[in-house]
């Protein structure tokens, strides 16, 4: 993948899709969606807006989650998809 492709997040609970475009961020996208999220840093160093997904290929862009961690949770504030990214709860 090159430079930040637009991509899409499901939110299970209500059954929406939010679009996050080629130039904004999924935190931005989940923000203005209401959903309650801290944004902390902004910049993937602190992992405060870190969210559980159960479905999705991530690009993960932070530096502070483990390798572990990243199978189920990214970074809205800097992280990418390259697929649909499912959030359940």
């Amino acid at each position: 993948m090159t430079g930040n492709a637009a991509f899409e997040i499901y939110l299970a609970w209500s059954e929406r899709t939010l679009v996050v475009a080629a130039n904004e961020t999924a935190l931005e996208v989940l923000i203005k969606a209401g959903v309650p999220i801290d944004p902390g840093c902004q910049a993937g160093a602190c992992g405060f807006c870190a969210t559980d997904y159960v479905e999705g290929d991530v690009v993960h862009k932070d530096g502070c989650l483990n390798i572990a961690e990243r199978e189920h949770t990214f970074c809205p504030c800097v992280s990418r998809a390259r697929t649909r990214i499912v959030l359940a709860a």
